[in-house]
């Protein structure tokens, strides 16, 4: 397939949209690899296992004076995803998070603290969708005290939009009933080259920010760390990226191996060939995972995009979907994405650091939401959403039932007054329509069943799943 002919249409659509040509090279790239065959695949035949990782406990005291680099540093929140998987059609950073505070409460109360308690003018930036700008921007009206100390940075920058792919004919779609499911987000990969269309790299650098900071807004265990800070900064790294061990819950998420020349390289699920699930999912071969949070280094990037001529070429990443996402019987498309942490193999000097699972937080279904709401976790004056000190089992397990408790209107018609206690329970799987009520306890190993057509309700209860 003659793919220069397709694409000079894809680039007049993209052009319509008023997308920069720096988004439409990084696509033309991607889309080429595509229609030329590609699916991104990665062989276990191809990397071997990232097996050591440098400890975060076993960093040292480091000489450096704190203050300097956190001058320097700024953070950024990836805020593009509307939290569809549970029915929201808004920014997931709106949702209410814990004692009665949104994720963008939670985030801005940190950022407000580290300013008052190191006396520094430390940024805010958020990389925001064409799905959530408006209502980010808007929710940020209420926090004037942040754009205060924004030192001219501005609050949000925006991640480009790209067509979605046709399976059958390699065309971008049409859907004159809703034109906007044509489009899809390019995964955060698309991070660097919106940081260069936006102009906003030019201006980190400009006021004297050397070190970027940044993670998915959902993530709220990822704080910015002086520790951390300082061990980057010290040993100049150019890119550091945050793992932490895999468990069975985490065998879908994407691992850390190297390559043949002992590179560093990240290897997502959808990128792994169908008849290797198995082994990609072996979390005793591939021991660490990606948790989206990394340290970059803002000159090191703007160097590498010079060099590459804005375009990073990073792994392409194939995602088959349906044109409407709610009704699986419509259109086969393609999503063409990049993961922003695929860009540690491009930096030769690029690290990891296996992190402890309190950095590891997000919300991406009503399961983490149930941990997040119960009194597992605690918020601290810091902002921190922290593990309470009572709780003395591991991460607890939980496994809702997706009729009843998968969207968020139903899963909170469902916790009408506040969220059972879990800080003894181990592990929670419901089946069935259950509602519960003021003072509810659950302890040990709980499955709780309702087969009845009629919704139960439980309050004022302690059940105990380990007697």
């Amino acid at each position: 397939m003659q793919y220069k002919t397709s694409f000079k249409h894809i680039v007049r659509r993209m052009c319509h949209e008023g997308l920069p040509q720096v988004a439409i090279d990084t696509f033309e790239h991607n889309y080429s690899q595509l229609v030329e065959g590609a699916r991104g695949f990665v062989s276990h035949y191809e990397i071997e296992p990232l097996m050591i990782a440098p400890d975060y406990h076993a960093l040292h005291a480091s000489g450096l004076d704190e203050l300097r680099p956190l001058k320097q540093t700024l953070m950024v929140k990836l805020n593009g995803g509307l939290g569809t998987s549970m029915g929201l059609a808004q920014a997931k950073l709106l949702l209410p998070a814990k004692d009665g505070c949104t994720f963008l409460d939670i985030i801005a109360k940190q950022v407000l603290y580290l300013r008052k308690t190191y006396g520094v003018d430390m940024p805010l930036v958020f990389m925001n969708s064409f799905n959530t700008d408006e209502d980010t921007l808007k929710a940020m009206d209420q926090y004037p005290e942040l754009v205060q100390g924004q030192k001219n940075i501005p609050l949000s920058f925006l991640q480009h939009k790209v067509p979605k792919i046709d399976q059958d004919t390699f065309e971008a779609v049409e859907h004159p009933e809703d034109p906007s499911k044509e489009w899809c987000p390019p995964g955060h990969g698309d991070i660097y080259t919106a940081m260069v269309s936006s102009g906003i790299l030019r201006q980190f650098l400009e006021q004297g920010f050397k070190y970027a900071f940044v993670s998915n807004a959902d993530n709220l265990g990822a704080v910015m760390d002086p520790r951390i800070l300082a061990y980057f900064v010290e040993r100049k790294i150019p890119f550091l990226m945050e793992v932490t061990d895999r468990t069975e819950a985490d065998k879908k998420g994407g691992h850390l191996a190297r390559n043949k020349n002992g590179g560093i390289l990240l290897r997502e699920l959808a990128q792994c060939p169908e008849d290797e699930i198995e082994d990609f999912q072996d979390v005793s071969k591939f021991k660490y995972f990606n948790t989206n949070t990394i340290w970059v280094n803002l000159e090191s990037i703007q160097q590498k995009l010079s060099e590459t001529h804005n375009v990073l070429k990073l792994p392409l990443i194939v995602n088959s979907k349906t044109i409407d996402p709610k009704d699986t019987t419509s259109l086969n498309v393609f999503h063409l994405e990049m993961a922003m942490g695929a860009a540690i193999s491009t930096f030769p000097d690029a690290e990891v650091l296996r992190v402890p699972r309190t950095r590891f937080t997000p919300v991406k279904t009503t399961n983490d939401l149930l941990a997040l709401w119960s009194d597992i976790f605690v918020l601290n004056e810091a902002g921190h959403v922290v593990v309470n000190p009572r709780r003395k089992l591991e991460t607890i397990v939980i496994d809702l039932d997706g009729t009843h408790y998968k969207l968020i209107e139903d899963f909170q018609a469902r916790l009408p007054v506040a969220a059972p206690s879990l800080l003894k329970c181990s592990s929670l799987a419901i089946q069935g329509d259950i509602r519960f009520g003021p003072d509810v306890q659950l302890k040990g190993n709980v499955h709780l069943r309702n087969d009845a057509n009629e919704q139960r309700v439980i309050a004022n209860e302690c059940i105990d799943g380990s007697v």
